[in-house]
């Protein structure tokens, strides 16, 4: 058994911030993978599922994020999970969007539902950090984590969130790798040359595409006899 926090705030207020990016992660996951409808508990709602081979509780927090800790303390206790069992999803503002990291232990680097959730389990447990981006200075980060995505990061981050759950199995399993392929796989866009047949490649040179083909040259007539045959046969 495992227990997927994501974390964000409640209510149609904050639904769409970049600080309830964990929300939107776990909604996902459920979705797609056919979990049992959302219900009240744990001091916020649950949901249960499997995931490949892993029996799976999904939790969004109730109580604000300030207090994460406490709904995921009391998740942990009622399942008999140990810190090592328990994964939270959370918005990162040190990772660019469409960033993910994943890591285990150390500190909460000032984020407000890591800092509850140390309280409450410890720092044992793995984090799936989901990248937001800086807003440059520190006196605007409290606009930025609670203001919507904008219109033009809408697109990537339906990408994203795609690729978290389609990797939600290998995150489960621990298999770090595959699931950070299969996020790639999503937000990455196919490698190629950047350019296009028939423009020049940069630097000048040629695209390296086949030039059209020239016409045969007619072979030169080796004797004076063939030149006058051939000269005949042109005014023919």
């Amino acid at each position: 058994m495992k227990l997927i926090v994501g974390l964000g705030n409640p209510g149609p207020k904050y639904a769409a911030n970049r600080h309830n990016v964990g929300f939107m992660a776990v909604e996902r996951i459920a979705a797609d993978h056919g979990f049992a409808p959302w219900r009240s508990r744990f001091q916020g709602e649950a949901s249960e599922g499997r995931l490949g081979e892993e029996r799976i509780t999904l939790l969004k927090p109730g109580t604000f994020m300030n207090l994460s800790g406490q709904a995921v303390g009391e998740a942990m206790r009622y399942l008999k999970l140990a810190p090592e069992d328990v994964i939270v999803l959370h918005d990162e503002l040190d990772l660019a969007p469409g960033k993910v990291r994943v890591k285990t232990g150390s500190g909460h680097a000032g984020h407000n539902g890591l800092r509850s959730i140390h309280q409450h389990i410890g720092e044992a447990y793995r984090r799936l950090r989901i990248g937001i981006g800086h807003p440059g200075h520190k006196d605007r980060v409290t606009g930025h984590v609670l203001s919507d995505f904008a219109k033009a990061e809408e697109a990537g981050l339906d990408d994203l969130l795609r690729g978290i759950s389609d990797g939600a199995s290998a995150l489960a399993a621990g298999d770090d790798a595959a699931f950070l392929n299969a996020v790639a796989a999503r937000v990455s866009p196919p490698r190629n040359s950047g350019t296009r047949p028939g423009k020049p490649a940069p630097g000048g040179d040629k695209a390296a595409t086949p030039p059209a083909s020239e016409p045969a040259e007619t072979p030169e007539p080796s004797s004076f006899a063939d030149r006058l045959r051939a000269l005949g046969d042109r005014f023919r």
